[in-house]
């Protein structure tokens, strides 16, 4: 492959037509810059703002890694790695992330990535452990690094870049403005893109309130989802426990739903994630780990059960909606007990809901679990293959497919699944006998 070729290709694999301003100038800075800051808010594209001059960065003929992404949250680390690989450079590319098997991670790194992205604790392990070489890394991206230093991330990440001796980049993104840059980062003097629009400019996003009668929210929460005509949304709170507590109750009430916070193990948090996005559940209640940095569908409704204390955390969660020329709402649940928050407008529309009371439609999938992966040798297309032929699925019965290490997720239609399990448990697929069945849920409540 050419050291650099026109990006058509790579947008065309992305089904992009063309880049936006900020992924334009974002390009250019990065391409001849030493430091680049770049300011932009959720959903604008950066991920492929600094991936494509990424791309055209990185030399053929060099074998070992060239470039570090770090990055605050394994789910964020494994969205950029999607979209490297829906590119279609050719370069291999690994995330490191705890909670991940450092065998496989050790392995793959036997075989040394292009690109490598990781959180700054698991790099720095592997930096201990010497499995990877820092002497062909001459590029550094810290995506999202406020939240990195929110995190606690300091130590990892100063150790990181004083291993790093022979860099000549350095680019930090971030969807929030005026964070003091730490000195270990050894930027100096960055050319800043600053496309955060200020407050008073208009967008897209629509702000209602529901004020709640009781002092638990929970029926005005129940009400407005069944008002959203059975469109999902995100529901925002504070605590852990209150987004399990919250899902369990909606679950109760005939709501299909699951949470989503830090407490979770890795697996259980992917699982949850994957069938949100592939509409086996409709609504995720979660805490402000899902503001940013993951891979979830454009929201039209997000729901703020719970207001965070900081602004920047409610623009934060608001930015999950109503992104780019899309148009969504945000909803503010309110109880007149509770403290008023500085940044919020409290004479905002206010939405009565308490006639709602119709239950939202029932998902149209179901996520059906495959006891093998990318590691097996398998791939989406044999997935649909054998669904299709041994499993009688036609084009429209299947939806989202996600191939992971050692195992899968496929949505099927709902009204198929039975027929799908029974055609298929005796079958093989590329030889193998493999387990599938309906995935378990996070969710608690709901029988099957």
């Amino acid at each position: 492959m050419n050291k650099n070729p026109h990006s058509n290709n790579l947008l065309l694999n992305l089904g992009i037509a063309s880049l936006n301003e900020m992924q334009e100038m974002a390009q250019e800075a990065i391409l001849n810059d030493t430091n680049v800051l770049l300011l932009s808010p959720t959903g604008s594209g950066k991920t492929l703002a600094f991936l494509l001059p990424i791309f055209q960065i990185i030399d053929p003929e060099v074998k070992g890694v060239q470039c570090l992404i770090l990055v605050p949250s394994r789910e964020l680390g494994l969205q950029i790695e999607q979209v490297w690989k829906k590119m279609g450079t050719d370069y291999k590319v690994n995330v490191c992330y705890g909670g991940h098997s450092i065998e496989t991670e050790i392995k793959n790194l036997s075989n040394p990535p292009a690109l490598l992205i990781g959180t700054p604790g698991r790099i720095a392990d592997h930096l201990d452990r010497g499995t990877f070489t820092t002497e062909k890394i001459k590029t550094l991206v810290l995506d999202e690094f406020d939240k990195s230093l929110q995190l606690g991330f300091h130590e990892q990440m100063s150790y990181i870049i004083s291993r790093l001796s022979q860099l000549n980049k350095r680019v930090l993104v971030s969807a929030t403005s005026e964070i003091e840059i730490p000195k270990y980062t050894r930027v100096v003097h960055p050319t800043i893109l600053d496309f955060i629009p200020d407050n008073e400019e208009t967008t897209n996003l629509s702000l209602k309130r529901i004020v709640s009668k009781e002092k638990d929210k929970i029926n005005s929460l129940f009400q407005l989802i069944c008002s959203l005509k059975s469109e999902s949304a995100l529901i925002f709170c504070n605590h852990r426990d209150a987004a399990e507590r919250i899902s369990d109750t909606l679950n109760d009430k005939g709501i299909y739903s699951t949470y989503y916070h830090g407490g979770m193990d890795q697996d259980e948090r992917e699982r949850a994630l994957i069938q949100f996005r592939n509409g086996s559940v409709n609504y995720l209640v979660t805490t402000d780990l899902a503001a940013r940095g993951l891979d979830i569908p454009e929201m039209k409704h997000v729901i703020h059960y719970h207001l965070p204390s900081k602004e920047d955390e409610f623009t934060h969660r608001n930015g999950r909606t109503a992104r780019m020329l899309a148009s969504g709402t945000a909803y503010v649940i309110t109880h007149e007990s509770e403290k008023k928050m500085d940044y919020l407008d409290y004479g905002m529309s206010v939405l009565s809901v308490e006639n709602h009371t119709t239950l939202p439609k029932a998902p149209e999938f179901q996520t059906i679990y495959v006891s093998g992966g990318k590691k097996n040798k398998l791939n989406k297309i044999d997935i649909v293959g054998f669904f299709s032929q041994k499993g009688k699925l036609e084009k429209g019965d299947l939806g989202l497919i996600e191939v992971k290490d050692f195992i899968s997720f496929a949505a099927v239609k709902s009204s198929k699944v039975k027929e799908l399990l029974k055609n298929i448990r005796e079958e093989k697929m590329k030889g193998k006998k493999y387990k599938i069945e309906v995935a378990r849920k996070v969710i608690k409540k709901i029988e099957e």
